[in-house]
Parts: structure tokens; C-alpha cells; sequence
């Protein structure tokens, strides 16, 4: 017996350790799914050749990619524009540069590869205006691009990203006549902060977008075409179903798309090496008023709210998805199931190798003409 409590009494406090360990791994989780980060570094710079202009970085899915990438990194140049893939083996990977490195400058070994490639609108080449909409949240800075239609364009970036994300699409709109109006939205570090600074992944920025249409269809819009680039993707569709002007939302365009958060969180979860039943602690965490602020989350998320799939009947709009089968990031799982759910409305070329948002920078051809094809079977154009 006495060896039996003696047994209980080490027994317990290692029951409460590993009760209490696996509590913060669900915190943890469930707080960095919220909470808006730094810029994540995916490769590194191993060698510049400012003679050749040539950059060398470490050999990844995203990097082998062939066609037009940006790379952020730190030092004398914040971020440069990458061109085609001139040589590759097992470890490294050589690509031309398409930004003036200067003789002796220094970018630190660091770096974060991405499909945004123009990081300004003065780089576009077109008329533009910096303009501030008022939302819910507080004024939020957009980038208005004119042009003579009034079915206007509301583009939508993506989590951890910022307008400029947006740009790529920019020209396409533009050359079939349609306004751009490219926006933020609260906690994405250009719009206002509120309720704590984190994401609501949808739930409360489509109320953002919803203003920005409303901006619209007071400066000449009769109506709007919502495009959304990943975490935008979710937040275009609950403004589809949720905003007073939805009868003016004429269709959507979503860019690798989340359709659904927990279709994407369990697998970026196996992709960390995160096995069940975090995940699904970590999200039920967030969607309880009583543990969501202890997840680092202004408020609950409703994540069945978010399940586009689920609600696939409420959707009344025209939708084309561009979405990479090798995304690598949000599995295009959820975007083939709401396809299926509504084919009446849903138009889903397939794309593969592509990986996340990186569609136009890997096959710019395809790409825009899946756009422009929709565009005109839906009839929105200039004339219309």
C-alpha cells in the first residue's frame, strides 16, 4: 500500500505536467492561426553574382519554380524581383535577377520567396490614387485604378500579406476596361487594429470589404467583382453572403482560396508534424468565448460559419477558382468540393505544380486567359 501511494504521488504531478504541456501546445497553436506574423524565411541566399546578375538560393518546391517571383529579404536591398531558372542541382538553385543588384551591396543569407513579384502601383504603369474607405473599423488605405466600366473590381490579399500581393491581376482588369480597387482590412498592418490586433480569418474583415463596396456603388459602380487571394478568398466569400450589397456582387474570382479553415489548418498541422488531436483542441479553443482570448483571438471564430462548402447553397454569384492541385499550403481539398457542391456556379480549371498564389508568376498565360474567358462568358466588360 505504501509503495502504491508512493506510486500515485509521483504519478500525479507528471499527469498535471503533461496535462498542462499539452494545454500551451493547443494555445500555441490556436495562436499563431490568429495572430498576424512576421514574414516567414523559406530559402536562403547562398551566393550574388552582381557581374552575371545571378542569385543562388537553396533548392525548394517554391524556388525551382519556373517564371517571375519577388524574394524579401534584409540588407542593402529589402526585395528583388526574380527571373528564370538558369541551372539547378540537388542543393541550390541559380536564377537570373531582374532588380539592378549594385557591386558591393549586401543581403543578408535570410530570404522569403514569393509570387507577389511588383511591390508598388507606380510599377504598373497606369493611373492610380491612394485613397482612404471608411469602415467599421476605421479608415482603411486603398488603391483605386480607373477605368470606364462600372462593373468594378475589389481585390482582396491574403493572410500575412498586404496590397501589393493584389498588383499581379491589376493589368488584366484594367485591359478589359474595369476599375480596380485594391483594399486592406482591419489587423493586416495597414488598416486600423482592433480587438487586440488578430485575424477573425473571415468572420469580421468581410465587414471591411463590404464598406469598400459600398465606396463603389456610391463613385459609379452598378456592380462589383470580388477577387480573393488566399485568406482573401474566405473573406470575399463571407462577404458574398453576408453583405447588405450582395445583390451587387456580380461574381467572385478566388486565387488559391481558403473555402475552408479546417480543411486547411489540419493539413498545415501535418505538415508541421502536428498530429491529431491538436488541431482540432486548437480550434475548438478558438471558437469557445471561454478559452478564444487565452488563444491570443480579439473574439470566437466561427469556424462553421467559414465552411463555404457546407453553406455552398447561399452562394448566388458566379465563381471562377484558380486553385493549384500542388498548392502546398491551402489544399485545393476544399475548392474541388465546392465545384462539386455547385457546378451551376462554380468554373475550376485545373492547374497544377503552381503552388500558393503562385499561379500567374508560373503560367501567366493560362492564368489570365482563365480570367478573361470568364470574364467575357459572364459578360462583364466595359460595354456591358
Amino acid at each position: 500500500m505504501k509503495s502504491l501511494r508512493h506510486a500515485v504521488a509521483l504519478l500525479v504531478p507528471a499527469l498535471l505536467a503533461l496535462g498542462a504541456a499539452a494545454m500551451f501546445l493547443v494555445f500555441a497553436i490556436a495562436r499563431k492561426v490568429v495572430t498576424p506574423g512576421v514574414r516567414v524565411t523559406d530559402t536562403e541566399i547562398l551566393a550574388v553574382d552582381t557581374g552575371a546578375q545571378t542569385i543562388e538560393l537553396t533548392r525548394t518546391p517554391d524556388t525551382e519554380l519556373p517564371g517571375r517571383y519577388g524574394l524579401f529579404t534584409t540588407g542593402t536591398t529589402g526585395y528583388v524581383k526574380l527571373g528564370a531558372v538558369l541551372s539547378a542541382d540537388k542543393k541550390r538553385v541559380r536564377r537570373k535577377l531582374l532588380t539592378q543588384v549594385e557591386t558591393g551591396a549586401k543581403l543578408d543569407r535570410a530570404a522569403s520567396f514569393s509570387g507577389w513579384y511588383y511591390s508598388t502601383p507606380s510599377e504598373l504603369h497606369l493611373p492610380w490614387e491612394s485613397l482612404l474607405i471608411g469602415s467599421p473599423a476605421g479608415p482603411c488605405p486603398a488603391w483605386l485604378f480607373p477605368a470606364e466600366s462600372t462593373t468594378w473590381v475589389i481585390q482582396v490579399h491574403g493572410r500575412g500579406g498586404a496590397r501589393s500581393e493584389c498588383l499581379r491581376a491589376v493589368p488584366v482588369f484594367h485591359g478589359m476596361g474595369l476599375p480596380n480597387l485594391v483594399v486592406s482590412y482591419r489587423n493586416d498592418g495597414e488598416a486600423p487594429r482592433v480587438r487586440g490586433g488578430s485575424y477573425a480569418l473571415g468572420a469580421s474583415e468581410w465587414r471591411d470589404v463590404d464598406a469598400a463596396i459600398g465606396y463603389a456603388l456610391r463613385h459609379g459602380a452598378t456592380r462589383v467583382l470580388l477577387m480573393g487571394w488566399s485568406m482573401g478568398g474566405a473573406i470575399a466569400l463571407q462577404t458574398a453572403v453576408s453583405s447588405a450589397h450582395r445583390e451587387k456582387i456580380a461574381g467572385l474570382i478566388l486565387e488559391s482560396p481558403v473555402v475552408d479553415w479546417r480543411t486547411v489548418l489540419r493539413f498545415q498541422a501535418r505538415e508541421s508534424g502536428i498530429r491529431a488531436p491538436f488541431p482540432a483542441l486548437a480550434m475548438n479553443a478558438l471558437s469557445s468565448p471561454l478559452t478564444a482570448r487565452l488563444s491570443g483571438s480579439g473574439e470566437t471564430i466561427p469556424f462553421d460559419k467559414l465552411d463555404m462548402v457546407a453553406r455552398a447553397d447561399e452562394l448566388t454569384a458566379p465563381i471562377l477558382v484558380l486553385h493549384s492541385d500542388d498548392d502546398g499550403f491551402v489544399p485545393a481539398d476544399a475548392s474541388h468540393a465546392l465545384a462539386e457542391a455547385r457546378p451551376d456556379l462554380v468554373t475550376m480549371p485545373r492547374f497544377t505544380v503552381a503552388r500558393h498564389t503562385k499561379l500567374w508568376n508560373y503560367d501567366q498565360m493560362s492564368w489570365t486567359g482563365a480570367i478573361t474567358d470568364w470574364t467575357s462568358a459572364n459578360g462583364f466588360s466595359a460595354s456591358d
